[in-house]
């Protein structure tokens, strides 16, 4: 799809690796809890909490000042979420209950208190009782594949309390959220495959992977792993990271569009990457540990480094229809302050699972701690795409593999857009409104169009146009992002 211009390096880092790989193809059974967190993730959280160890407490302490993991959250369930277009567009409700439900279930396997868990359960019990189908426009393929995996994470965690509605929930999952992530990797809204950007099957991927893994099925477990592998789209890992280079960077394609997006698609792919390896597949090592050489690209030119970038044209618009291109020549402008709660995933798996260098990803991560979640990063939805709270989630001591050391029997493998908003305290700027694609391709998007004004104002976008984002380049020179 993209020319890749680069070979694939060596090993990224000269440290041993302290712990065996998953396997690539996992046995039977799948692990439960086991999407974001394992029962060895949860109970480490609890003792270190307990013991007042650092950085867990400061992690801690963000997830208790959240306003959403407060005791006692009431849902609003709808019957219909639109997103993009609809009457009303409504999806803001399901975010923050979304995320009211996962900070009150993680709150509650930390501190022991039943009464978070208690109202995880209720929010929960109640979107499965009400909500029927997701409408919009594309931007409705977005808040199933970002929505699903999150409400899936949030479900996992409560899955065996008592009066959760399980098997409600599972249908809700089945007949809801995947039918549209699955339909969206498969036929990209009837739009050439390269119209949507990474993130688009990202969020799909991950909505799928989730619920297979939460549904205990297997056959969209292995169609996740498969597109993650092999998919036509830019969602898969060697279209998303088209070209290595020997320093062991390896270029993100979204990285030609804009900062916001990239990082969200980095935040997705560490997601997906994490659910497999909690089930027995490890897909952050995979093709030479691909995707820690696109981490370390996107943390050290969003740090304000100097990247180079291998120019790409991806085809636009409709089968049958409308067609265009377009054509990435540079990595674009950055605001080394703008910050996603996405790093301390990927560097405590490589640094300590893996005992690999990862030395752009850890000053990342160090600048983003202690990491909170939904509602830290300011109100628009991009504020709500990663569930967060990784200091306190996934901080580990070096060595420590958690579940997988030997992994568990799971089926998890096969052989062989969001908007961002501004970081916390950023407004959005007076009067913007997001771009719609409709005069070009309508129904079609370039972007998840919903909430780009939030973060808009934090990386320097001077204007929206075709829905795509244009961005002011900051300090650069020589064609490079500093």
């Amino acid at each position: 799809m993209f020319k890749a211009t680069g070979a694939a390096a060596g090993a990224v880092g000269m440290s041993t690796v302290l712990a065996p790989a998953p396997a690539t193809a996992a046995p039977a059974a799948f692990a439960h809890p086991g999407l974001l967190h394992t029962r060895a993730d949860l109970d480490r959280m609890a003792a270190k909490v307990k013991a007042g160890a650092a950085p867990y407490t400061a992690g801690f302490a963000k997830l208790t000042a959240n306003r959403h993991a407060q005791s006692g959250w009431t849902a609003n369930p709808q019957a219909t979420v639109y997103r993009g277009a609809g009457s009303p567009q409504n999806y803001t409700i399901l975010y923050n209950d979304i995320h009211a439900a996962y900070q009150n279930a993680l709150r509650a396997h930390v501190s022991g208190d039943t009464a978070h868990a208690d109202t995880a359960v209720a929010i929960l019990n109640a979107w499965s009782a009400k909500l029927t189908s997701i409408s919009g426009s594309a931007d409705r393929f977005l808040a199933a594949g970002i929505y699903g995996y999150q409400f899936a994470n949030a479900a996992e965690l409560v899955r065996d309390h008592d009066g959760f509605e399980l098997a409600r929930f599972q249908k809700m999952m089945r007949e809801v959220f995947l039918p549209l992530s699955d339909d969206f990797l498969v036929n990209h809204n009837g739009a050439y495959v390269t119209n949507y950007w990474t993130n688009w099957d990202l969020t799909a991927m991950a909505c799928v992977l989730a619920t297979g893994i939460f549904c205990d099925d297997r056959d969209a477990v292995d169609r996740a792993v498969e597109y993650f592998k092999n998919g036509a789209g830019l969602g898969s890992i060697k279209n998303a990271i088209p070209v290595v280079h020997d320093d062991g960077l390896a270029e993100w394609v979204e990285a030609g569009r804009d900062q916001g997006h990239a990082l969200l698609g980095i935040g997705l792919m560490g997601t997906f990457c994490e659910m497999a390896w909690n089930q027995g597949v490890d897909l952050y090592g995979y093709d030479d540990n691909r995707f820690l050489k696109g981490a370390q690209y996107v943390a050290k030119w969003s740090l304000g480094g100097d990247v180079p970038y291998t120019a790409n044209t991806r085809k636009k618009g409709a089968i049958n229809g409308w067609s265009g291109s377009e054509t990435a020549s540079e990595a674009a402008g950055v605001d080394p302050a703008m910050t996603r709660p996405i790093w301390a995933m990927i560097a405590n798996h490589y640094t300590k699972r893996r005992g690999l260098d990862a030395s752009y990803v850890t000053q990342i991560a160090a600048k983003a701690a202690p990491e909170g979640g939904g509602g830290d990063y300011g109100p628009n939805s991009g504020g709500y795409d990663q569930l967060g709270f990784g200091t306190l989630a996934f901080t580990r001591d070096r060595g420590e593999v958690g579940a997988s050391s030997s992994p568990t029997p799971t089926p998890g493998g096969t052989a062989s857009e969001a908007a961002s908003s501004a970081p916390s305290g950023q407004p959005s700027p007076a009067g913007a409104s997001p771009s719609a694609s409709a005069a070009a391709g309508g129904d079609l998007a370039a972007t998840g169009s919903g909430d780009v004004a939030g973060w808009a104002a934090a990386t320097g976008v001077t204007a929206l146009a075709g829905g795509l984002l244009l961005l002011r380049r900051r300090g650069r020179a020589g064609g490079r992002a500093r």
